[in-house]
């Protein structure tokens, strides 16, 4: 999922502007390519907003002249009515309109000697330009100046979003506590080695990933789930850097080193999906390459065409009316506030307990019709209990002895629970080869016995024959053989996960078919599909199995959404239009699989995932209508001579800012 980094030549050239001439639109960069600390570019856009970095006004003392050499200039002529001549007026105006715009010029003659004459900076050159060129000096400063204030708050809007973005995450501490030779010293978390002891006082946040050392510690992990619910843990839980200890003194022992924590590779994750563009990004960035020469024609039109057709036809009125027409075509608002409105998605998301990773995700949450879930884990807590033990020509303590010795080579939670339940950790040297039959069970040697673990589909597979009453047992059932003897089976009993009934229900409201794949019996997958109202249930199924089902639901028109662990389930992931991790936080391979991460284990994340992408389309398509409709209006003003130069610039600012508060409001938005 990396973003490869390069440095176009744009952004050479606002690199190198900047350096000449402190001022922030030197480098005013459209986001969407922002790679950890580093800024990468994609041609495809015309430009960049925002380094990202927190700017103070005297950075800005250039254009803050400028403003007031306007100011003051209007002040004089309209409030006290002295007027100067034109050749004082141009000495004025002329270095007012340089500190404003001396970017934009840089930047606008850099792209002409490459041929490159269709972009806001050479359109905003030509309308100025032009301006001073038929003596309209203040409104020529006006435009470069209003222009430029414009790009400065796009600028501050995209780096707020950015940098709020990353603080929702980016809360790792920049010390630790670590016990070294009975002493405890205080060192950057980078410093920390694999199996120290790390000491974590009550209110501070946990720097590195590890397990508790102490016997037990109550955290708060709300900056990683969105759950502000304690968790407690006892000693050799899993502890994740960003978590808060609540109560008292806890030790954690360190398992991963500061750069490989999961709080770290969830914060790039983060960060790099503002470079995975959605397709309303896409048809953007291609619409305004094709829009600015088509306005540059138009305008070149209105100036020209009249001469043929107007008796009166005077140039320099209809020359105006053309950088009029410049001015107002500005793409600006568009280029910017579309970017900023899946910003705030993301943010959104990631606030609530969910990582997308990349605008793309977000418009295709929109379009799900149909999601498909996992049961263990996602539906069901994946928290198994032995129910009942029943042995057949064998005793219960070597019966459960054989079974836990074998369910110990797997990691499926069945086999946590039958360990959990036999009290015992099993001798290693007792266990021989064993290997899984995927979709049956476990084969293997166990002192010098061979044992089979698994479903009945299992012992069909080895002609064993069982008693017919245990196909019609509805809890997950392990049945048992030792040489080539049915032996027994222990049934296994799973919980519903609290809030899975309501997001079924949610889902329905949404008018979202939900169907229910998974490898346990059938007996078991429809007891639970019935209690939750899932529409469709299938069980008994090998991994091969549930991919079939979905490229079934794929060729008959379904947009779906797999929701399941991100590992086992890797193929139907890849499948799906959506894969969707639930509970990814403590897996490196669920956040490397899956498209969305649900941090903690809640269902009815999933429904917030939909109601994000469909909060962050709508404000998109609002800025699209706002911004279009306003600037055809003032075209056709301007083309009619009614609209002047301040009103375009006002018009094209004010949209721009519009769009952008409309944009910005999606974080503070509540799901």
């Amino acid at each position: 999922m990396k973003i490869k980094d390069c440095c176009s030549t744009e952004e050479a050239d606002k690199t190198a502007i900047k350096k000449n001439h402190n001022h922030s639109h030197a480098g005013h960069q459209h986001e969407g390519h922002q790679h950890a600390a580093n800024e990468s570019h994609d041609d495809d856009d015309g430009h960049n907003h925002g380094s990202g970095e927190p700017e103070s006004w005297t950075s800005h003392w250039p254009l803050l002249t400028s403003l007031a050499v306007i100011i003051i200039m209007l002040t004089l002529e309209y409030g006290f009515n002295i007027t100067f001549s034109q050749l004082i007026q141009l000495f004025i105006y002329v270095p007012a309109y340089l500190l404003a715009g001396y970017n934009v010029l840089a930047l606008a003659f850099r792209k002409a000697i490459r041929l490159d004459f269709f972009n806001e900076f050479f359109l905003m050159s030509v309308a100025t330009i032009g301006a001073f060129a038929i003596g309209s000096y203040s409104e020529g400063v006006a435009v470069m100046v209003f222009y430029s204030i414009g790009e400065w708050f796009q600028d501050s809007a995209v780096n707020k979003a950015k940098r709020s973005i990353k603080a929702l995450l980016d809360i790792r501490p920049d010390s630790v506590d670590v016990i070294r030779n009975g002493k405890v010293i205080n060192v950057a978390p980078a410093e920390v080695a694999i199996e120290e002891i790390i000491q974590v006082k009550p209110g501070e946040k946990v720097a590195l990933d590890g397990v508790l050392y102490s016997e037990k510690a109550t955290f708060n992990t709300a900056a990683l789930t969105g759950e502000s619910k304690p968790d407690s843990k006892n000693k050799g839980d899993q502890v994740l850097a960003g978590m808060i200890n609540l109560n008292q003194l806890a030790q954690v022992q360190v398992k991963s080193l500061f750069k490989d924590s999961k709080l770290s590779k969830i914060l790039e994750m983060v960060q790099d999906a503002t470079a995975r563009k959605s397709q309303t990004q896409l048809f953007i960035s291609r619409f305004a390459k094709v829009y600015t020469p088509i306005v540059f024609l138009l305008a070149v039109m209105l100036i020209t065409l009249p001469y043929f057709f107007v008796t009166d036809y005077n140039f320099q009125d209809w020359f105006y009316r053309g950088l009029v027409f410049l001015v107002i075509s500005c793409p600006c608002a568009l280029v910017v506030s579309i970017p900023l409105g899946y910003f705030g998605g993301i943010g959104l998301a990631s606030r609530n307990g969910i990582l997308f990773k990349g605008s793309n995700f977000l418009d295709i949450m929109t379009k799900i019709d149909t999601v498909v879930m996992d049961k263990t884990g996602t539906l069901t807590k994946g928290v198994f209990q032995v129910q009942k033990v029943n042995t057949e020509g064998i005793q219960e303590k070597e019966f459960i002895q054989l079974l836990a010795a074998i369910e110990s080579k797997s990691t499926h939670p069945i086999a946590t629970a039958i360990a959990e339940y036999a009290g015992t950790t099993p001798d290693q040297a007792m266990i021989g080869h064993v290997e899984e039959i995927a979709g049956h069970g476990l084969k293997g040697l166990i002192d010098g016995k061979e044992v089979l673990a698994g479903n009945a589909k299992l012992l069909k597979k080895f002609n064993i024959l069982y008693p017919a009453e245990i196909d019609a047992i509805v809890d997950s059932v392990v049945v048992v053989a030792i040489a080539q003897q049915y032996a027994g089976y222990v049934t296994i009993a799973d919980e519903v996960k609290a809030d899975a009934k309501q997001a079924i229900t949610d889902l329905h409201a949404l008018n979202i078919k939900t169907v229910m794949l998974s490898g346990d019996k059938q007996s078991v997958v429809n007891k639970i599909a019935a209690f939750l109202g899932i529409d469709q249930a299938f069980g008994d199924l090998l991994p091969e199995n549930k991919v079939t089902k979905v490229e079934e639901l794929k060729a008959a028109g379904r947009t779906l959404a797999f929701v399941g662990d991100g590992v086992n389930d890797a193929p139907v992931v890849a499948l799906a239009d959506a894969g969707i991790a639930m509970g990814g936080l403590g897996s490196d391979a669920t956040i490397e699989t899956a498209d969305i991460v649900i941090q903690n284990d809640q269902p009815s994340k999933i429904v917030a995932a939909i109601k994000i992408g469909k909060l962050t389309r709508n404000v998109v398509w609002q800025n699209i209508i706002l911004a279009m409709s306003i600037k055809v209006i003032v075209l056709i003003l301007g083309a009619g001579g009614i609209a002047n130069l301040w009103e375009a610039v006002i018009a094209d600012v004010g949209v721009a800012l519009l769009a952008i508060l409309n944009a910005v409001r999606i974080q503070r938005m509540k799901i």
